[in-house]
């Protein structure tokens, strides 16, 4: 009995978890929060900052040394000259080299340390490139947020009005029985239901693919069960309609991000003609190399020596672990091991330094600082253009906002007015002294003037959020 009471409150609190998060309705600032953590754009954009990260390790390695081992074995079958004569006789011998090579760069034109810096420079662009999407898409985010609200404000006035018109059916059913209005105006209202029925469907269905579009920012693959919070307050604390569009220009050139980006890449493209200069100026390596080699045959035949042509090379006679003494070689190996004992005998070393001095070099080298400095100016155009662009948006944005507050304060004074008359219409109705057709008409004026309080009060707190956005106030609180 136990046990039976155990599951059940198992599976009660389960279906209470699974309900809730079926229930869950999003803020504004966990759709933005959650939009920058899972957004592929911003996923896509995090990868441009480790291609940076490791560009950086690339430039870092230009100024260690370079370290490379190389190794080899031959075999050389049929008519080969006896590595103890010097005649040629069919055998096979064989040859093992080893070596490594150690360079470093001690002066390259200063280009080593302008690519450093270059990279340097990269990463700093690439974070604010990050920076730049991951506020796109909070702006998008912030639209798309105040879309749904305002789908969901709308579909409440239609449903507002299908149940007025509703009642008003039933009211004028009772005046038609009782002979004081005609049939034809029941009929207006009962088609007027009609319609009211069709705009609810088709709100909930601009509901439901704002919600979609929403939910596909956010990444979510759940977006049936998808819902935002209702009571979203989007005051104006900060006050940002007091500021002119000058101070919030002023502000604007400190903070905003597409400027960093311009004016970074102004100092990659400094650093690129840097670079290709370089190329202009002499090269010093320093280099070491280590080798040593070991050669032998497999079969030797009893040819007499030739020492007038001595040898370093050590013979092995075929089926013995025996040197073959003979006066062709300069220096006979003994010992246990003489493979290896070769590669101690046979070793060398050379170091030293390589100067390299560009004389000519078909005009790459003047090519190369050409397209630098054409890419300079374009930078340093680029920066002009987005200053130019800033400017054009803020003042832009300012008058927006300025135009959407008046708009909406319009559409407020509109409907106080379409309220009275719509309230003197049902009054004149309902006694007789209005037809059905007029008094449709006012309803229909005043679900227009509802809505249109509605798509200006949302429009202008996005206006209002751009503002904030250019004058650096962060659209969510970290």
């Amino acid at each position: 009995m136990k046990k039976r009471s155990f599951l059940s409150l198992i599976t009660l609190l389960f279906c209470c978890l699974t309900t809730q998060a079926q229930n869950k309705k999003w803020t504004l600032e966990e759709c933005v929060k959650y939009a920058i953590q899972n957004n592929i754009s911003i996923k896509q954009t995090e990868l441009d900052s480790k291609t940076a990260l490791i560009d950086k390790k690339g430039a870092i390695g230009n100024f260690l040394p370079s370290l490379n081992a190389n190794a080899s074995h031959s075999w050389n079958i049929g008519l080969n000259q006896d590595i103890t004569t010097g005649l040629l006789q069919n055998q096979t011998t064989q040859f093992t080299s080893a070596g490594a090579n150690v360079g470093i760069d001690i002066f390259r034109g200063m280009q080593n340390q302008n690519t450093l810096r270059r990279a340097n420079l990269s990463i700093i662009a690439a974070k604010y490139q990050l920076l730049k999407m991951q506020e796109d898409i909070a702006l998008n985010v912030a639209n798309a947020f105040l879309q749904v609200l305002f789908n969901k404000e709308n579909l409440k006035v239609q449903k507002q009005q299908l149940d007025i018109n509703e009642k008003q059916y039933a009211r004028s059913d009772e005046l038609v029985k009782a002979g004081s209005i005609p049939r034809g105006d029941l009929l207006d209202i009962k088609a007027t239901v009609a319609s009211n029925n069709q705009n609810i469907i088709a709100a909930e269905n601009v509901l439901l693919i704002s919600k979609l579009s929403l939910a596909q920012l956010l990444q979510l693959k759940d977006f049936e069960n998808f819902d935002v919070v209702d009571d979203s307050d989007f005051s104006d604390e900060n006050n940002i309609m007091a500021q002119t569009a000058n101070a919030i220009y002023d502000k604007a050139i400190e903070g905003r991000t597409e400027l960093k980006i311009a004016r970074t890449n102004l100092e990659i493209a400094e650093k690129n003609v840097a670079i290709a200069k370089g190329a202009y100026q002499p090269t010093l390596q320093g280099f070491y190399s280590f080798n040593s080699r070991v050669a032998y045959s497999d079969r030797v035949t009893g040819v007499a020596p030739n020492t007038a042509n001595p040898t370093s090379v050590v013979g092995f006679v075929e089926g013995t672990n025996q040197n073959v003494l003979s006066p062709n070689f300069t220096r006979v190996l003994g010992g246990p091991s003489p493979f290896f004992d070769q590669f101690s005998n046979n070793k060398g070393q050379s170091f030293g330094a390589q100067l390299s001095i560009p004389i000519f070099n078909g005009f790459s080298a003047r090519n190369n600082v050409e397209r630098s400095k054409v890419s300079l100016e374009r930078s340093k155009i680029a920066v002009e253009q987005q200053d130019l662009d800033l400017q054009r948006n803020v003042f832009t944005a300012f008058a927006d906002a300025k135009g959407a507050l008046n708009a909406y304060e319009s559409s407020v004074v509109a409907l106080e007015a379409r309220q009275g008359a719509y309230n003197y219409a049902k009054e004149k109705y309902d006694v007789g002294l209005m037809n059905s057709f007029d008094f449709n008409q006012s309803q229909t004026l005043l679900t227009n003037a509802q809505s249109e309080v509605l798509r200006t009060k949302y429009d202008y707190i996005f206006k209002i959020k751009i503002l904030e956005f250019y004058f650096g106030i962060p659209l969510i609180k970290n």
